[in-house]
C-alpha cells in the first residue's frame, strides 16, 4: 500500500504534527509507504500569521497551488489519498473532486469545525475566499472520515456513514513529566499560537485578582503576545517547536480558556492533553471536548467564570502536593485515553479499510 498524505502545513503547524505526523512511524512498521506533502512551506509558514506581507503570501499560495497539481500528475502511483482538514485553502474543493473523478479512495480527517466561516484575525482578508460549505461536498465523497471528537463526528454523520472519533493524541514517550527542581516561584503558562490567543483576553482580571492574592505568581505565555494592564509578573514569548518540551516543562499550572460558541465547541481539547501529558494540573473552560477530558477536581479542575477561574488556580498556587497529585492523574489519563500508541491501531485500521474497499471495488 502507497499513500499520499495531504497536509495543510509543514512539521511547524500542531494540526498535522500531531494528527498524522506522530503515526507516520507505525505505518512504516506496517510496511506502508508513503508521502507526505504540505500545501504551505515552512518559509510561508513563518509568516502566515504575521499581518501584511500579502506579496510574500500570494507567492507561497502559488507554490502551493503548483505542487497539488503535481501531486496529481502522480496520483496512479498511489492507492489511497488522505486529506487532513483540506487539499486547498481556498474557493471549492477542486482538488479533492478531481481525486473523486480519478477513483482515489480519499480518507478526510479534519479537528476543528472547519464547516463554520472562521479565519484570524491576521488574515481576514481571507474570509471572503474560504468555502466552508465545501466541507460537506468532501466528507460526501470521501470513502472514511476521521473526525477529532463527537461533535464534529455527529456533523461528519449528516453526509457519511463511515466515520471515526479518534482524538488528537501525544507521544507519551516524548511528552512526558520530569522531577521539577524546588522554585519559590509558581508558573502559570499558556501555550498555543497567535490564532487562539485572544482566549486570554478573558483571563485579565483574573491574573490581576491573582496577583494580588499572591507574590509568588508569574504567568507565561508561549506563542502568543499577551500584556494586561502592564503587570510585571506577565512574560511572552515566540512559540518554537526545538523549545516546546523545556517551555511546557517550566510550567507548574496551564492554562486553557474558551469562550462557548459552535466553533470552540469543535475543539479537540489538544492543549489539556498537551498538559496532562507533562503531568500539568491543568484549569480549563468547561468547553466541548474538554468536559470529555478533564474530571473536574481529579485530573484537573474547569472554571465556568471568573470568580471560578481565581478559586482554583488560587487552590493550586497554595497547595503543591495537590498539583503533585493532579499532575500524576493527568498523566494517566493522558497515557490511557489520549496517547499515540493508543490511538494508532485505530488510525492504521481505517487506512487498511479505505484499502480493502477499493481493491474490492476494483474487481
Amino acid at each position: 500500500m502507497r499513500i499520499l498524505f495531504w497536509v495543510p502545513y509543514p512539521t511547524e503547524g500542531a494540526s498535522n504534527r500531531f494528527r498524522v505526523e506522530q503515526y507516520l512511524p507505525y505505518l512504516g512498521r506496517e510496511g506502508i509507504k508513503y508521502d507526505l506533502h504540505a500545501f504551505w512551506s515552512s518559509s510561508a509558514f513563518s509568516i502566515l500569521y504575521k499581518k501584511g506581507r500579502y506579496l510574500n503570501k500570494i507567492y507561497f499560495f502559488i507554490m502551493g497551488v503548483v505542487s497539488r497539481f503535481l501531486d496529481l500528475a502522480r496520483i496512479p502511483k498511489y492507492d489511497v489519498v488522505f486529506i487532513h482538514r483540506e487539499a486547498y485553502p481556498l474557493g471549492s474543493s477542486f482538488f479533492e473532486t478531481l481525486l473523486g473523478l480519478l477513483k482515489k479512495p480519499v480518507i478526510f480527517d479534519f479537528d476543528d469545525a472547519i464547516f463554520l466561516p472562521y479565519s484570524s484575525r491576521q488574515n481576514i482578508f481571507i474570509e471572503r475566499f474560504k468555502k466552508p460549505e465545501k466541507v460537506c461536498g468532501i466528507i460526501k465523497m470521501s470513502s472514511r472520515v476521521i473526525a477529532g471528537n463527537s461533535y464534529l463526528a455527529d456533523y461528519a454523520l449528516r453526509y457519511n456513514k463511515n466515520v471515526s472519533v479518534i482524538p488528537t493524541p501525544i507521544d507519551s514517550d516524548k511528552y512526558y513529566p520530569e522531577m521539577k527542581t524546588t522554585n519559590n516561584k509558581i508558573i502559570i503558562g499558556w501555550i498555543g499560537s497567535v490564532t487562539t490567543s485572544d482566549f486570554l483576553n478573558e483571563m485579565e482580571r483574573v491574573f490581576a485578582a491573582l496577583s494580588k492574592k499572591f507574590d509568588n505568581i508569574e504567568f507565561r505565555i508561549v506563542g502568543g503576545n499577551f500584556q494586561a494592564g502592564g503587570q510585571s509578573n506577565i512574560t511572552s514569548k515566540p512559540w518554537a517547536l526545538d523549545q516546546e518540551i523545556a517551555d511546557l516543562r517550566s510550567f507548574d499550572i496551564g492554562i486553557m480558556p474558551m469562550p462557548d460558541n459552535e466553533w470552540t465547541r469543535g475543539k479537540c481539547g489538544f492543549k489539556a492533553i498537551l498538559y496532562m501529558s507533562m503531568g500539568i494540573p491543568a484549569v480549563c473552560s468547561p468547553v466541548g471536548m474538554n468536559k470529555e477530558i478533564v474530571a473536574d477536581g481529579v485530573n484537573g479542575f474547569l472554571a465556568i467564570d471568573e470568580n471560578q477561574w481565581v478559586e482554583k488556580l488560587g487552590i493550586l498556587i497554595k497547595d503543591a502536593a495537590l498539583r503533585r497529585k493532579m499532575g500524576l492523574a493527568a498523566r494517566k489519563t493522558a497515557e490511557e485515553k489520549y496517547s499515540v500508541k493508543v490511538n494508532a491501531p485505530k488510525f492504521l485500521n481505517v487506512i487498511k479499510e479505505a484499502y480493502s474497499q477499493n481493491k474490492q471495488e476494483r474487481r
